[in-house]
């Protein structure tokens, strides 16, 4: 087929064979000259954004790079200014990549990459979803994906999801009418792979569970389903891979920086470490061993559009043991920083322990199709849900005794079923809010 994927790129100022032409050396290099590599990237960096980016001269306050561990962390408040001021000389909006991150975290932001930079994100898509035997250029798309309802945004996702080869299923109305219309395409197109938000397609699996479909038998050109921007449960992959008989892929990004981590095929969170220097970080912005869980603080090594130094993405998470500097592999992914519930004892507790202890328990008999918390007060939260009946009072007190066992007792819970639940304008569903 013709590389309509990598023209587009490159036709677009992306030079996507330069990039893909560097990265394989990258991976190519043994440990030993991965070290130096990195050595020679980070100081590189550091010193063309120190030399050229006003932006993070007055950030450091340094007039050369010395000692890594004495940069500073940067993180969204302080991006939160317009990019002019943040790029770098001989930068501006009509020669880079600009883009806007989703706000999931509280705190959106423009940012920018070169050219290059970018070419390089999307070499290391295109290298890591070969894994699985995807080529962007071939591989057809089923895409569980937002899409802006304006009339221009719409035609213009519409053009990109026909250069990118990929058919969109938009996941702003997730009715079982909906879903029917869904399973007709996958009867009718012959799709290579499932891409999208984690909530949207776990639903369409319990749809599917319910009509008891396998997605593979009505669809065999299916290969494989990534997942992404939401958190994946350890009973939710079962499911999915259950329902659509096909492996499933968890995937974490940022669309600042880049692809972080992607599922090997060994079933490892392989961390991308060719464009990118991820460390581990404790509350006093010390490096923690591996094994240790801290705050995820991330290097863009490619990107001289726009510095991203030591950057906190807002996430907590944990390094394997076995990770090394060219392999390291990301254990395991807990949640944003600014999804921790506080509760009256004092405790600091992730958001997600709460979905997922609520999480065990609501779908035991299939009623419940999704749910989001939120927390109001220190003592009382709310639990939002869409269902096919409402929850009875045994369900109630099973799901009260065991967030009482898990995380504390005296704590006040409201449930209100709802037709559909609130998502973001791109269609991402957030699981845990704290409201204090």
């Amino acid at each position: 087929m013709f590389p309509l994927f990598d023209l587009s790129l490159q036709i677009n100022g992306f030079p996507i064979k330069k990039a893909k032409t560097e990265l394989r050396k990258i991976v190519a290099l043994s440990e030993k000259e991965y070290e130096i590599f990195l050595e020679n990237k980070k100081a590189e960096i550091v010193n063309f954004h120190l030399q050229n980016n006003s932006f993070y001269q007055e950030l450091t306050n340094l007039k050369s790079f010395e000692n890594w561990n004495n940069l500073p962390i940067l993180n969204k408040q302080n991006l939160q200014k317009p990019l002019q001021e943040r790029l770098s000389k001989g930068y501006s909006s009509k020669n880079v990549y600009v883009n806007k991150t989703s706000g999931s975290s509280g705190d959106p932001f423009v940012f920018a990459k070169d050219n290059y930079s970018h070419a390089l994100t999307w070499a290391s898509n295109i290298y890591r979803f070969g894994w699985f035997n995807i080529d962007f250029n071939s591989s057809y798309q089923a895409r569980f994906y937002g899409i802006p309802l304006d009339f221009m945004g719409h035609k213009k996702e519409r053009f990109k999801d026909f250069l990118s080869h990929r058919f969109r299923f938009p996941i702003f109305d997730l009715s079982d009418a909906i879903f029917e219309g869904f399973l007709q395409k996958f009867k009718t197109k012959k799709f290579d792979y499932i891409n999208g938000y984690t909530s949207s397609i776990v639903l369409f699996a319990k749809f599917l569970q319910k009509k008891n479909i396998v997605l593979k038998a009505i669809c065999p050109t299916l290969k494989v389903c990534v997942v992404t921007s939401e958190m994946l449960f350890e009973d939710d992959k079962i499911l999915l891979e259950k329902q659509f008989g096909i492996p499933v892929v968890n995937e974490y990004g940022a669309s600042e920086l880049d692809l972080i981590a992607f599922e090997n095929p060994e079933g490892k969170w392989q961390i991308n470490s060719e464009t990118l220097f991820v460390e581990i970080l404790d509350d006093d912005n010390k490096v923690l061993p591996y094994g240790k869980e801290g705050r995820i603080v991330i290097t863009s090594l490619f990107n001289k559009a726009h510095p991203f130094i030591r950057y906190d993405i807002g996430d907590i998470g944990i390094l394997d043991e076995k990770s090394t500097l060219k392999k390291p592999i990301l254990q395991q992914l807990i949640g944003r920083t600014n999804d921790i519930a506080l509760l009256p004892s004092g405790k600091k507790s992730p958001g997600l322990t709460f979905y997922y202890v609520t999480k065990s328990i609501i779908e035991d008999d299939g009623n419940i199709k999704e749910f989001v918390i939120k927390q109001a007060k220190i003592d009382t939260f709310e639990i939002e849900y869409v269902s096919e009946t409402e929850l009875n009072l045994a369900h109630i007190n099973k799901i009260e005794e065991a967030i009482a066992l898990y995380l504390e007792k005296g704590l006040t819970f409201t449930f209100i079923r709802k037709n559909t639940l609130e998502r973001s304008n791109r269609g991402k569903l957030k699981q845990f809010k704290s409201m204090l």
